[in-house]
């Protein structure tokens, strides 16, 4: 050591030393997140594998993790879900009801998420051949465990909290995860995959999650704040806002709402709902100008009916009941060509009928 190093400069650089080593260290971790920014967000750049055929049943190690990363995480919507105990049905990618029977539910029951709305997985079970996850509590609110606690005395009655009968929840559903036979070995992403179609797990926000799921064509015009003849109500409401102004009128036998957007010296937006569709969309501009659409401009049509296999049609068994005599051959079966066309059935013969009252027919004998 030279004579110049005294202990305090030793001290010194002891002291500073750390600060160097973990700079080299930061300097070398940014050059390892620059090389591989995917890794860097811990965001995977690649979509998970698909779930082998012969995969095994699902382990309890997975299932216990399954349930860790999925209960009580928030996702966001692609899907409208049904109020009340009927839930979604999801298997090879097709939703279950889906089309005209979701409507249809709609219609009836009312929506109980909407797509892009929030979702908070609340509760997940896995069963025999499916896996059932529960949406914002669920269709039926739960008992808390507090509430099922009875006090009893020496002598007394036992004391029961109040009737806590299961009541509907008008914010909660649930969906199904169907498998073929069992429910296999997956990893937590393969799971988001499957899920994908009813529920976004990668969205930012509510827009993000609406938008995801309309046609590219309707997004743009979304983003753009115009409406397309096609579009549909909700559709509307995330292109101009809520309408300042609503009037509803009858066109003949036709009943419509029309939405108005605008007041002058601005351009003014009148757009005519019929139901739940946009068939007229109206502007006025500035200087007198006056522009209407009603030409279909979007056709909005159900991914899960695209989905859907075409199903063949039943076999009717050979034992089924008809109305045919024993020996008539079915209309169904093919003829050859030269076969000879069936005999046409014989009119009964003419029978002599009398001409008047009081007057006998002669039989011929």
């Amino acid at each position: 050591m030279p004579r110049f190093w005294t202990p305090a400069s030793v001290v010194f650089l002891l002291c500073i030393s750390p600060f160097f080593v973990l700079g080299q260290s930061t300097g070398s971790a940014q050059s390892a997140n620059a090389a591989n920014p995917a890794q860097a967000g811990g965001i995977a750049s690649a979509e998970p594998a698909p779930i082998p055929v012969n995969a095994p049943r699902m382990s309890r190690e997975t299932h216990l993790q399954i349930i860790r990363d999925f209960e009580t995480q928030l996702v966001y919507s692609r899907t409208s879900f049904p109020m009340g105990t009927k839930g979604l049905i999801l298997k090879d990618g097709v939703i279950t009801p889906n089309g005209k029977n979701l409507q249809q539910a709609l219609t009836i029951y009312g929506p109980a998420i909407k797509p892009g709305d929030p979702a908070h997985i609340s509760f997940v079970q896995i069963k025999g051949d499916h896996i059932h996850f529960e949406i914002n509590g669920g269709p039926l609110h739960r008992k808390k465990w507090y509430q099922r606690i009875e006090v009893a005395g020496a002598n007394g009655p036992a004391m029961t909290g109040p009737d806590n009968t299961p009541t509907n929840n008008p914010h909660g559903s649930f969906v199904d995860l169907y498998f073929a036979k069992y429910v296999p070995e997956m990893t937590p992403a393969q799971l988001r995959q499957l899920l994908y179609p009813v529920l976004d797990f990668n969205a930012r926000n509510k827009e993000q999650a609406y938008l995801d799921t309309v046609p590219p064509k309707v997004k743009e015009a979304i983003l753009a704040h115009h409406v397309l003849v096609g579009m549909n109500s909700e559709m509307v409401l995330h292109a101009k806002g809520k309408p300042p102004k609503k009037v509803r009128e009858r066109d003949g036998e036709t009943e419509y709402e029309e939405w108005i957007y605008g007041e002058p010296p601005a351009d003014v937006d009148f757009v005519r709902l019929v139901g739940d569709e946009v068939v007229r969309v109206e502007t006025m501009k500035v200087g007198g100008e006056k522009i209407v659409r009603t030409q279909k401009e979007v056709i909005l049509e159900s991914p899960d009916q695209e989905k859907e296999a075409k199903k063949e049609p039943e076999e009717r068994p050979a034992n089924a009941p008809s109305l045919r005599r024993p020996g008539e051959d079915s209309e169904d079966v093919p003829r050859p060509a030269s076969a000879p066309s069936p005999t046409p059935p014989m009119p009964p013969p003419d029978l002599p009928q009398p001409s008047g009252p009081g007057q006998s027919v002669n039989s011929g004998r």
